[in-house]
């Protein structure tokens, strides 16, 4: 029989095939391990904040345990603080198995508060944390305020008189610091003046222009911008106890008087629609890279702390963390969406 066009066509599409590997040959030959193979790490912010550190940390910690697989792409989806990756994520517009977006103690306070649109916490599958950072109170290095209750006493004598400028809108975590800070000066929150920007990086450049007079945001983002040359001075860390290293110099807010602890766990998460196991393998790889004997020194050099998570430990913390939100946004009079 005479082989016609569409038969030759299909043979040569089969023979392309045989020569070119495409994405399912290439993940069967990996076992079908995501981790093990390209895979993107998106950023919901703008770049210079926390998850910027937190896709770069996932990256070169795989990298030490995996030297063979290509590096983690890091790619940038701002919107809302992590509100636009979220929502696509859950809605299926993006995401797969090799794509990984970061995420932080404000996303959940986001989804205790439905700010992330109709979605609950199931409509992403969380897959681990790589550490913790610690809020931070700082403000220009040329500022007046030398000391926490500098800052107090300022607020005391005209609430209106500071500007807070951070990432995030009203009832975001680093909005919420300035709250209970304003709260603890004996005034309204609800009167205090803040500027939301799209992430840590872009408030930290306001405040180094003296746009906003305080940036109550995360150590790791002030820390990275102190060491690029920025001129901030931190006032008081959010720690239940001092922290080592660079920040062993700077006070905690309790140690001068003022009863603020703000952990911001900083993790990854992937889409609910993923097989089970692309995301064992996902948990196994990061487990692994968490667990090595190298990790510890990468998460300092990224600055946060220990606070390692995954599997049914994670998903339990994620449930306790967002009910401990939820009491939190009522105490502050903030409305909460029911999706």
């Amino acid at each position: 029989m005479k082989p016609t066009f569409a038969n030759r066509r299909q043979a040569l599409r089969t023979l392309a095939a045989l020569l070119v590997p495409g994405a399912a040959q290439i993940a069967a030959a990996q076992g079908g391990d995501p981790a093990a193979g390209p895979a993107d790490c998106v950023i919901p912010a703008k770049p210079g904040g926390g998850f910027d550190l937190t896709c770069a940390l996932a990256r070169d910690a795989l990298q030490a345990v995996r030297p063979m697989r290509p590096p983690l792409a890091q790619r940038y989806l701002p919107g809302g603080i992590g509100a636009v990756a979220f929502d696509r994520v859950a809605t299926g517009r993006l995401g797969g198995p090799s794509t990984l977006v970061a995420f932080s103690s404000g996303s959940l306070l986001n989804l205790a508060q439905g700010r992330f649109g109709p979605h609950t916490p199931t409509a992403v599958r969380w897959i681990a944390t790589l550490g913790t950072d610690y809020g931070v109170i700082a403000v220009h290095r040329d500022s007046p305020l030398r000391r926490l209750q500098d800052l107090l006493a300022a607020l005391r004598q005209d609430g209106s008189r500071l500007v807070f400028g951070a990432g995030g809108t009203v009832g975001s975590q680093d909005w919420v610091k300035a709250a209970l800070l304003v709260r603890a000066a004996g005034r309204d929150h609800r009167a205090m003046r803040f500027v939301s920007f799209e992430g840590g990086g872009d408030a930290l450049t306001a405040l180094q222009g003296r746009h906003v007079d305080v940036f109550p945001g995360d150590a790791a983002e002030a820390q990275q911008a102190i060491a690029g040359g920025a001129a901030v001075r931190l006032l008081a860390v959010l720690s239940e106890t001092r922290l080592g290293g660079a920040l062993s110099g700077v006070p905690t807010a309790r140690e001068q008087g003022v009863d603020i602890v703000w952990p911001t766990v900083r993790g990854l998460y992937l889409s609910a629609n993923v097989p089970d196991a692309a995301v064992e393998a996902w948990r196994a790889a990061l487990a692994e890279a968490t667990a090595a004997p190298g990790y510890a020194a990468l998460r300092e050099r990224h600055g946060l702390h220990p606070f390692a998570l995954t599997g049914a430990a994670l998903e339990s913390y994620v449930q306790a963390r967002i009910e401990a939100y939820r009491r939190l946004a009522d105490e502050l009079g903030l409305r909460r969406w029911k999706p």
